[in-house]
């Protein structure tokens, strides 16, 4: 008489009790991620300490993929190097790679306007386009606007994209540079080129479809958060920018420190510590 199908699973070294419970609890560990599994699978797994390593930039990461002209990434770069420049505490612009970080923020969603709403009518002051609608007093109308939180008006105020208005801009100033300066704008000396762009910030250009002074915010905005943004986005290249800060980086953890009663210095880490190489 044939064995039972119980009796053939104890006979293996495995009864089906077991077989349930330990294939449950890989399940949970390796797909589910519960309490259990997190247990079992920890035992089969050392973890490797996360520790810091330069060029987490990486090489592709210097490579442009939406500025096509190599003049005007040139215009890019001596501009951010004129917002940010090299000095005594550290590395400049360009040195860090904000000019990349930048060209890589307007070929996505940011710089395409993905996700804002971009049809018509849009403000007809063109000093103010480009920008949110702040000065209309949106908290005083409609329903329960005696109550409702406090919101500027979330309307981006221009038929131009982000990366649109950088090639406008980058343009322009080179532009402005050859006519009041006689000089393309890599070619004039550091005290002219902060005159050319001191007259965007002020918003004394005139440019179609987006004010100088917003295109000028944008430009110092991507600037700074191209030196201090993690260098998986392709600026603050090797974290240069956040050692100049003593900024540690994104870590899990702090529990073996907190306690401590003395300053602690630690090496930055990167999103890219956390991911394999």
């Amino acid at each position: 008489m044939a064995d039972k199908p119980t009796d053939r699973n104890e006979k293996s070294g495995m009864s089906r009790r077991a077989f349930i419970k330990n294939t449950g609890l890989v399940a949970g560990g390796v797909v589910g991620g519960g309490l259990f599994g997190g247990l079992f699978t920890n035992q089969l797994q050392k973890k490797s300490p996360v520790t810091p390593h330069e060029n987490t930039s990486g090489g592709l990461q210097d490579a442009r993929v939406f500025i096509n002209r190599a003049e005007d990434f040139d215009i890019l770069s001596a501009a951010t190097e004129r917002l940010f420049p090299k000095d005594d505490l550290g590395p400049g612009a360009i040195e860090l790679g904000i000019p990349y970080f930048i060209d890589k923020q307007l070929a996505g969603e940011w710089g395409m306007n993905s996700k804002e709403y971009m049809k018509g009518p849009f403000i007809t002051n063109i000093q103010a386009a480009g920008t949110h609608n702040v000065k209309r007093d949106q908290d005083t109308q409609g329903p329960n606007a005696a109550t409702q939180v406090p919101t500027p008006t979330p309307r981006y105020q221009s038929i131009l994209n982000r990366s649109e208005v950088f090639t406008l801009g980058l343009r322009k100033i080179n532009e402005v540079a050859q006519k009041d300066f006689g000089a393309r704008f890599v070619d004039l000396d550091p005290e002219k080129q902060d005159e050319v762009l001191r007259m965007f910030e002020e918003g004394k250009v005139e440019m179609k479809g987006v004010g100088s002074s917003n295109f000028f915010s944008l430009l110092l905005q991507t600037t700074i958060e191209g030196a201090y943004a993690d260098p998986v986005y392709g600026g603050n290249k090797d974290m240069m920018g956040w050692k100049m800060k003593e900024y540690p980086g994104p870590r899990a953890s702090f529990l073996n420190d907190i306690e401590k009663e003395e300053f602690i210095k630690m090496d930055p880490v990167s999103l890219r510590n956390y991911q394999g190489h």
